[in-house]
C-alpha cells in the first residue's frame, strides 16, 4: 500500500537537497528518501526531480509513501512557544529551551519540539543522524528547561557528538531536591536502565549503563537544597533518578517520587531543574565557548517563596 502526502516546503528546509528534505520532512534516511526520488516518487512543484535538486521554501513537494513499510505523515513544524536562540552561526546554534518543548520529535509525542521550532524560524540543522533527530547532538527532558547546542554543519555534528563522547563538554544544572542531602557535597556513581516495573520511569540497575553525577550544595532552606550538578555521563533522566535513588528527589518531580504537597503550595508542575550553563569547544575555531541561562520565573518564584520561608 502506498500513500500520497504533499506539503509546502518549510522556511527552514531552505536550499537543502531534495532527499535531505524528504528524509527531514517524513522520518526517513537518507538513503530511503533518495531511492524514492530515484523511483520517481516524489515532484517538486510538480516537475520531475533527482535527489541532488535544491528545494525552495513554499514549493509544493509531493511523495509517494510505502505505508504498509511503517512510514508516517510529516510532523508539523511549528513554532515553539519560548524557544530562544541565544546564539547561531554556520556551525552551531545555541538555544535556551523552555519547558514543555521536546527535543526532538518522536513516537506517540505531537508536541512543540526544539527541532521543528528551529525549522520554523528558517534555521537549517545538519543532516546527520537519524531522521528525528538530525542535527541533535544532546537532548533535555520535555519537562527541563535551559541551554541545549545543535549542529547546524555536518563538520560540527561530528565535533560536537566527539565532545559529548569524550565528556570533554561541561553541562551544569540548577536542581533543587528535597530535604539535605549528606554529605552537602558528592558523587552518585550509579547504572542506570529503564525501570523494571514502571513503563517511561528509569531506575538504579545492576547491569545498567554507566552512569556518574556530582553535585554541590549552593543554598539549603528549611524544606529543600538547592544544588549545583554536573553530569559526567547523560543517561535519560540522569539527575532525577539518582536524586531520587539519594532519597531527595527533585522537587515537583512527582513521577520519582517528590512530595505533591509541597509541589502544589509551590505552584510547580515540573520537576525543579534547569540547565543553567554549557560549554564546549567551537568546532569552528576551536576556542571554548560558555552559554548560560538564568532560572525561569516558574523555578525561581518557587525558589524565593522557600528561601522567604526560611
Amino acid at each position: 500500500m502506498s500513500e500520497t502526502r504533499a506539503v509546502p516546503v518549510p522556511e527552514g528546509l531552505e536550499g537543502l537537497r531534495l532527499d535531505a528534505a524528504i528524509a527531514r520532512l517524513f522520518g526517513l534516511s537518507r538513503t530511503a528518501a533518495a531511492d524514492l526520488v530515484a523511483h520517481g516518487d516524489a515532484t517538486l512543484g510538480g516537475r520531475p526531480t533527482v535527489k541532488s535538486d535544491r528545494v525552495t521554501a513554499g514549493d509544493w513537494l509531493e511523495v509517494l509513501l510505502p505505508t504498509a513499510a511503517g512510514w508516517t505523515p510529516p510532523a508539523e513544524l511549528a513554532p515553539a512557544d519560548g524557544l530562544v536562540v541565544l546564539f547561531q552561526d554556520d556551525d552551531v546554534v545555541v538555544v535556551d529551551k523552555p519547558a514543555g518543548v521536546a527535543s526532538h520529535p518522536s513516537p506517540g509525542y505531537d508536541g512543540p519540539t526544539v527541532t521543528g521550532g528551529l525549522a520554523a524560524a528558517g534555521i537549517a540543522l545538519s543532516t546527520s543522524g537519524a531522521a528525528e533527530r538530525q542535527g541533535v547532538v544532546h537532548r533535555l527532558d520535555v519537562g527541563t528547561s535551559g541551554v541545549m547546542v545543535l549542529a547546524r554543519s555536518e563538520r560540527a555534528y561530528t565535533h560536537l557528538k566527539d565532545q559529548f563522547r569524550d565528556r570533554t563538554v561541561d553541562k551544569r544544572y540548577r536542581a533543587l531536591v528535597q530535604g539535605h542531602p549528606d554529605p552537602f557535597t558528592g558523587t552518585v556513581d550509579a547504572p542506570i536502565d529503564r525501570h523494571p516495573h514502571h513503563a517511561y520511569r528509569f531506575a538504579v540497575v545492576a547491569g545498567g549503563r554507566p552512569s556518574v553525577t556530582h553535585y554541590d550544595t549552593i543554598e539549603a532552606t528549611r524544606a529543600a537544597t538547592l544544588l549545583d550538578v554536573k553530569l559526567e555521563t547523560g543517561r535519560t533522566h540522569q539527575i532525577r533518578v539518582h536524586m531520587a535513588a539519594l532519597r531527595h528527589p527533585l522537587v515537583g518531580d512527582l513521577q520519582y517520587g517528590a512530595d505533591p504537597t509541597l509541589a502544589a503550595r509551590l505552584g510547580l508542575t515540573r520537576q525543579w531543574l534547569h540547565a543553567a550553563r554549557l560549554a564546549f569547544t567551537h568546532p569552528g575555531d576551536e576556542k571554548r565557548v560558555t552559554f548560560t541561562s538564568a532560572d525561569p520565573d516558574d523555578l525561581a518564584a518557587a525558589l524565593a517563596q522557600l528561601q522567604g520561608e526560611s
